[in-house]
Order: C-alpha cells, then structure tokens, then sequence
C-alpha cells in the first residue's frame, strides 16, 4: 500500500526516465553490435519459471505504475521520481512501456491542472494492487489485477460546513503482459484495462459497444457542460420517490455487487453501469413495468430476468423518455441526488454508459456513482475534464 500527501513531500530533482532508459538502451545497442552473431543466440535462456517470488514481484511493479498513476493526480508528474524507476534486473519496465508511462503521466498532471481550473484538486491519495491470477506461456507471463484508489478531496471551494464529500474512490481491473527476454529477466510490456476505464487516473478511450441507433425511438437531447448552471432545484422530499434511497443504495453497492441481482461486468462493452443504475431507482421506487424484454416500453429487473430497458444504455433512455419518469436537463450541473447522467463517449448518437447522482454539493456539483470501473462520489468536474470531446445527457428522475 502507497499513499501521497502533497503538504509533506518536497519536489525532488530527477532525470527524466526516458532520457535514462534511452541512453541505456542505446549503449545495449552499441555493446550488441560488438559482439559475434552467436554470442546473442548462445545467451538464450530457457524459458523461466513463474514462481511465488516472482509473481510478488510483478504485482509489486503493478502497484508502482497505478500509484505512481494516482500521484500524478495529487502531486504532479515531476514532484518526486516515480516508484518504477526502482525496478530493475529480474522484473522491470521495458524501455517502450517507460516511454508510455512517462507520456501518461505527463498527461495526468495535465488533467490534475485542468481540475485545479474547475476548483478540485486532491489532497492525499492511496492506491493497492493485488494479483488476482498469472497465466503463463511459454515466454510470456500475463497477470491479471485489481487496482483499488481512494482519492481524498482538497477543500478547495471554500466550502466552510464540512458538507464536501470526503473522499472519491474506485476499483479497477487490468491484464499485465510481462515478456522474458533472452537472459531470462520479465519485462513489462503491455497493460490493458479489462474494464470499461472509466476511472479518474485512466487515459484510455473506454472502449463502447456498436452503436444502437433507431430514429423511430425517443431522442434526449444534449445537456450544456458549462459551470455554473441556471438554478433547477429539485424537490427531494415530500414526493412519491425516495432520492436518499437510491443514493444509499448505490453508495451501498459500488463495489460489493448485491447478489440479489445478475453482474454484467465484464460481459461485452456495456458492462454493469446501466444494470446498476436501474437497481438504486429500484430501491428508490421505480415500479417494474412487466412485459415483453425486447420491448423498450417495458421495464423490470431481477435476479432471473431482465429488461433490454433495466440492463440497456439506450434502451433505458428510451425507457425513462417513453414513460415520462424523467425530464431531460439543460445543463448536466442542474442535476441532484437520484438524476442520471450518460454519455456518448465519440459523439457517433449512441449513448455508451450511465452513472447516477449520489451527492451535490453546497457549490452546485453533482457527485456521480457507477459500475465499470466500479466508482464512488467522482464529481462531475472530473468528468468532464477527462472527456471533454464527449455528448452529455441529463435526465431529472
């Protein structure tokens, strides 16, 4: 476990990893062309073995990249030299994957500064890695993990009540591809997310499924991004639904899926987000609308069945726009505990996932909670400064 507290770390001088790996891998190169062409092939070594030493090593170079991933976030790219650096030998970087975290964290001290702008930055923050399992072939090792970040807010808004959440957190699944080389020593040569990357210290474009475009079905319009918004409170309560249950229940299940109902993530580019979203309006009084599955003016959910509507992203929206049991919102930040918000990531009309409102601030930030990656009260600032190229739709519940 690593943790980062920006009041007490001082800056601290260092090369620049791709300079250094550079420069050596260019010297391997000029010793390599000194040497007869047998003395490489005579150098092979056998395949190695994976064993328990081994795979601790690779899931301690895990946990290195996604906390030094988090202290971009919270202290910048260049505040300190990042904990892989402190790898080498048996199990390490290999120079292009240096090269693309240097990148990546240059580009997460860029967004840390996008939402300085916004008025949030991060005080401290902790990631953990564990290994979940490796499976090897031949010359290749690949070690699946499960990162777990918890980010804790900075008050930075002035806001004197305490009322500021404390904390955003998130849980996130990912696939290590380590490579011997021919002394026999792991390189870490690629890193793939397996969820949908969705989370704060994440710069891949989430992957999404084919669109699900039909002009014969209720179109929401686009929500503006601007900050603030026009006032548009929300009454919540005195009325038929209960918002502060469909907050609790999704603050209850965000990462410890409720059983009571199928889990989806992982299976297929949707994953669990729209499934989850339905269960918490569920909790909060949404009625099931028995019928057809296939048909989107129907809506119910369990742990045997399912509406294309409850599971669906556009055929929820679909769903919510038919029944009236939302109204669209000009402006994603007009949104309060218990609306839902989605998101076309490329703009191609097919929306690509669905997170719901569990918390909005004094200061008018709604604070978003969702499956794939598995996230709790991420503000909708950092949203928006993650995807800033991507169509937003507002729905008040």
């Amino acid at each position: 476990m690593r943790s980062t507290d920006v009041s007490s770390r001082e800056p601290i001088r260092t090369r620049g990893r791709a300079t250094i790996v550079g420069a050596a891998v260019a010297s391997l190169a000029a010793g390599a062309a000194l040497l007869p062409t047998w003395s490489a092939a005579a150098a092979d070594a056998a395949a190695p073995a994976v064993d328990a030493g081994t795979r601790a090593t690779f899931q301690r170079l895990a946990d290195a990249v996604f906390t030094d991933r988090t202290n971009a976030l919270v202290t910048g790219e260049r505040s300190a030299k990042p904990l892989t650096d402190g790898f080498s030998g048996d199990v390490r970087l290999s120079a292009d994957t240096a090269r693309d975290e240097d990148a990546a964290l240059a580009a997460l001290d860029r967004r840390k500064d996008r939402l300085a702008r916004l008025g949030e930055t991060y005080r401290t923050a902790d990631t953990t890695v564990t290994l979940n399992a490796t499976r090897v072939t031949g010359r290749t090792a690949k070690a699946t993990v499960t990162e777990t970040t918890t980010l804790t807010y900075d008050k930075v808004r002035g806001d004197e009540s305490g009322d500021e959440p404390r904390t955003t957190g998130f849980q996130a699944r990912h696939e290590l591809t380590f490579t011997a080389d021919r002394r026999g020593d792991w390189q870490l040569t690629a890193i793939r997310d397996t969820d949908r990357g969705i989370a704060v210290n994440t710069l891949a474009k989430p992957s999404v499924k084919a669109p699900t475009v039909d002009d014969t079905m209720p179109s929401a319009p686009r929500a503006a991004t601007t900050y603030p918004a026009p006032a548009k409170p929300k009454t919540l309560t005195g009325t038929a639904l209960n918002y502060r249950a469909m907050a609790t229940y999704a603050e209850k299940y965000w990462r410890t899926y409720n059983k009571d109902y199928p889990d989806f993530d992982g299976q297929g580019a949707g994953g669990d987000c729209t499934n989850f979203v339905s269960q918490s309006l569920k909790a909060g009084g949404w009625k099931h609308v028995p019928g057809y599955v296939y048909d989107y003016t129907r809506w119910f959910g369990n742990a045997e069945i399912q509406s294309h509507s409850f599971i669906g992203v556009n055929e929820w929206s679909w769903f919510a726009q038919n029944s009236k049991r939302t109204t669209s919102l000009a402006n994603v930040y007009q949104m309060d505990v218990g609306d839902v918000l989605q998101i076309d990531f490329d703009k191609d009309g097919s929306k690509d996932h669905t997170m719901i409102v569990t918390y909005r601030s004094p200061q008018g930030v709604p604070y978003l909670t969702y499956h794939s990656n598995d996230t709790y009260r991420r503000s909708l600032s950092s949203i928006i400064a993650s995807y800033r190229t991507s169509a937003y739709y507002a729905y008040r519940t």
